[in-house]
């Protein structure tokens, strides 16, 4: 069994559902010591992070992740334990083997590889861990631990995520971005009555129709040659008391931007909130910016490495992407630092019977190392 095989086994053994950490930092931790790195437990509420660097100065390259997985959905629906790693045609089986638990093994065998074969390598190279990425909030995870990084000084030139970012096979697209996400709750207020006597109510469904069409025909922005157009999107929209016979006082409906470099969140949100009111809407609404929009731009050194890696070792071209959803490289790139994504294929991740090729995770090591060598090598 391969070693990084063998890790990702050990890893997906532990019932790490957010944030439940289940001792997955401390196994890798212990592995990082005892070849030389320096570790930092930074826990914050109830989640665990884990911060290990090896060398010293400038720069600093880190790897980014994350020990928590999704929750399994109905366990009887998976062909085998989903917390019991099982090998079948090739693929390794079990909730986090693509995301993210066997990009989390491979880098750190990669690091592990590395600091013994260049003990005196350049600057310093790091991994970052956290156990609240997939999360509702994000609150005591890597968005906390870039908080701590701005008080105490902390510098990162470099950051590699490990999510899976592959298409169809290893290394065929990179993310070299992402786009912002931008969510609100709207209440939009009217007067509750019974059908029969409309002229007593005001049915805040009819008064916000109008409203709902201007800002789904709105035209945001035009994107660039970065991202696409910003998105608007509705993902719920609930009124009503659950009978027929009553109009309803208030409606509630939770809005979403995905949005480019292109716009600004206050922006969205000023706009908005004039269409509302040139409808004559009694409305509030909650903002919450998940995470603004990053851009590591075309010849920074981390994306040039990545890039080179994924020709040289993948034998692809790789496709450079700001789409998908979003990381916690939103977080680390407000920092200053370049950031690009590279991990395995995403087509079964947080689905029943989640599974990673056996062949790509054990490649996946050789790449994150051969990142390493071209920036601190």
């Amino acid at each position: 069994m391969s070693a990084v095989l063998d890790l990702t086994r050990e890893l997906i053994r532990r019932r790490s559902v957010t944030p439940d950490d289940q001792g997955c930092q401390a196994l890798l931790a212990q592995r990082l010591e005892a070849v030389g790195f320096q570790v930092e437990h930074l826990r914050f509420g109830d989640v665990d992070n884990l911060w290990a660097t090896h060398g010293q100065g400038e720069p600093t390259l880190v790897f980014l992740g994350h020990t928590d997985v999704v929750p399994t959905g109905p366990v009887e629906s998976w062909r085998s334990d989903p917390f019991e790693p099982v090998v079948r045609d090739g693929h390794l089986y079990g909730r986090g083997a693509a995301d993210m638990k066997g990009s989390v093994a491979a880098m750190a065998v990669a690091l592990e590889a590395f600091v013994t074969a260049h003990p005196q390598h350049g600057g310093r190279v790091g991994l970052l861990l956290t156990s609240d990425e997939e999360g509702p909030t994000n609150l005591d995870g890597v968005r906390r631990v870039a908080e701590h990084f701005r008080q105490v000084g902390e510098r990162i030139e470099w950051c590699v995520v490990g999510e899976p970012s592959s298409k169809e096979r290893l290394g065929d697209l990179i993310r070299v971005g992402r786009r912002g996400s931008l969510s609100g709750t709207l209440i939009v207020r009217g007067v509750q009555g019974h059908v029969a006597y409309p002229e007593k109510a005001r049915n805040p469904i009819h008064a916000f129709a109008p409203a709902l069409t201007e800002l789904a025909a709105e035209r945001w922005d035009e994107g660039n040659q970065d991202f696409p157009p910003t998105s608007f999107q509705v993902s719920n929209l609930n009124a009503g008391t659950g009978a027929n016979n009553v109009i309803p006082g208030t409606l509630t409906a939770l809005i979403n931007f995905r949005y480019s470099t292109a716009s600004r969140a206050e922006d969205l949100r000023a706009r908005t909130e004039a269409i509302l009111d040139r409808h004559g809407l009694d409305w509030q609404i909650e903002w919450s910016l998940s995470g603004e929009p990053f851009l590591t731009p075309p010849g920074g050194a981390v994306r040039e490495a990545v890039t080179a890696v994924c020709r040289e070792l993948c034998g692809v071209e790789p496709d450079q992407s700001t789409g998908g959803g979003t990381s916690d490289g939103r977080f680390i790139a407000p920092l200053g630092v370049e950031v690009v994504e590279l991990g395995p294929v995403n087509a079964t991740i947080h689905k029943v019977d989640e599974c990673v090729a056996v062949a790509d995770l054990e490649r996946l090591p050789s790449l994150y190392l051969a990142v390493c060598k071209k920036l601190l090598g």
